[in-house]
């Protein structure tokens, strides 16, 4: 089977109705607290990707049984701390970033070393953004190259609540110590600039003591050690990240109509939503639930002619952190200049995301002016590409193929994208449903 794919021709008009994989954070979020819990706890829609695989391989290796079925997934778990595992113990975790950072939170009390690797993009991220904090808490570490992966933890014999100050707006960051505080005598203090909030959600769920206050920039969490976490049963919804793919190849292909049934809309997330319509799009909600403190909400979208461009206000940054390599996109086939700042965090991601970004819109015809910090995009309505455009040496970032794949299924040109196996860390079923709206193999 190639590991290239090659689109040659522009998409055209459809109307279908699709359901996304499961939530990527929502289902590492599943695995790492079901291990902590006292028996079997099931997942449903469990998105079985490279990160969660990864996630479910690592408490394997500590000690939890897993057993994965062909409708859902169940771990035993064996209470807080309860991993038990033997000497020189390695944990892989990929290209997982959200693995990796949250993990280390759980073994702040382990008694023994152990050692945490991932693949050539994981190893290249900053991790004392994580162990910093986390050596508060008691927590040692050592690295081999200063502040990347590989890195070995080694307990603290016991563990008091911490003050943390978490300013860069990284969920991961602030969600490993909220899962160290559960092991932590005391309470832990939490100030948090805005980000994704998952982890509070399941934490209230879970009923474990947990008092949250929110300000317009911050959030104050404080957390104490639950005597105990009760097993739980959770149905994943799809995924928004995963969605939101779908939702610009819509918006920019003539004629056309999607729905995405069932994903989830967390306030936290949906800053991909509020951009494109602020831009235009025609985006609309049906059915919108709760479930287990998450919004669920089918997801209507529309070709949307006259897009505008958008000076991007920096309070949404968290809530689309995931999804500016494809708002980029959309902002390329807008009228005007669009302006995107304070988005450096960008480069924190599995790739130089930012860096990356620029570089294809510019292959593209497109013209950006790009700092460290920022990008400017001078959208191009009536772009329509006829020179051959080719993608490699991207890490293997899942969301710099599929932003590149709806490009080309866009604004046309002939496209060779490498990697094609780079999908399978979080959306496996992409190709699968692209093949699905358009009607043609890839």
């Amino acid at each position: 089977m190639s590991k290239t794919l090659l689109i040659k021709k522009k998409i055209t008009s459809f109307s279908k109705q699709i359901q996304v994989s499961g939530d990527k954070s929502l289902s590492i979020r599943w695995v790492l607290l079901a291990s902590q819990a006292i028996g079997k706890s099931k997942a449903y829609n469990l998105l079985m990707s490279e990160d969660v695989v990864a996630a479910l391989e690592a408490i394997k290796k500590l000690g939890i049984k897993v057993l994965v079925h062909k409708n859902h997934c169940e771990i035993f778990g064996n209470g807080i701390n309860g991993f038990k595992y033997k000497n020189g113990l390695v944990i892989d975790a990929k290209n997982s970033g959200t693995l990796g950072r949250l993990m280390l939170g759980l073994l702040i009390k382990s008694p023994k070393k152990i050692k945490i690797i991932g693949d050539k993009s994981l190893s290249k991220r900053d991790f004392s953004r994580v162990t910093l904090p986390l050596e508060k808490f008691g927590a040692k570490f050592y690295y081999k190259t200063k502040n990347k992966l590989p890195l070995s933890i080694l307990g603290a014999q016991s563990s008091k609540g911490i003050n943390f100050i978490e300013n860069k707006g990284s969920a991961q960051c602030k969600s490993s110590v909220m899962l160290a505080a559960l092991n932590s005598s005391g309470t832990t203090f939490i100030k948090a600039k805005k980000s994704r909030n998952h982890s509070e959600l399941l934490f209230k769920y879970l009923k474990i003591p947990i008092k949250i206050k929110r300000t317009k920039k911050y959030d104050f969490i404080n957390i104490k050690k639950p005597k105990k976490i009760n097993a739980f049963n959770y149905q994943i919804p799809g995924d928004i990240s995963s969605s939101a793919f779908f939702m610009v190849l819509t918006i920019l292909t003539n004629n056309s109509k999607l729905l995405i049934k069932n994903v989830n809309i967390n306030p936290s997330r949906i800053g991909v939503i509020t951009i494109l319509k602020k831009m235009g799009a025609k985006i609309s909600l049906k059915n919108k639930r709760n479930y287990r403190g998450e919004k669920i909400s089918d997801i209507l979208i529309q070709s949307s002619k006259n897009l505008k461009s958008i000076n991007c206000p920096s309070e949404l940054n968290s809530s689309a952190i995931d999804e500016f390599l494809i708002i980029f996109l959309a902002a390329a086939k807008a009228k005007g200049i669009s302006y995107f700042k304070d988005i450096s965090e960008l480069n924190q991601k599995e790739s130089p995301r930012l860096n990356w970004g620029s570089k294809i819109l510019n292959m593209m015809g497109v013209k950006t002016e790009l700092t460290k910090n920022s990008i400017k995009i001078y959208g191009q309505p009536n772009l329509e590409i006829t020179k051959p455009i080719i993608i490699k040496n991207y890490l293997k970032d899942h969301r710099i193929f599929m932003m590149s794949t709806i490009a080309a299924l866009t604004c046309g040109g002939e496209w060779k994208i490498h990697d094609k196996n780079s999908i399978n860390t979080s959306f496996p079923s992409f190709l699968k449903i692209v093949k699905n709206i358009s009607n043609k193999s890839l």
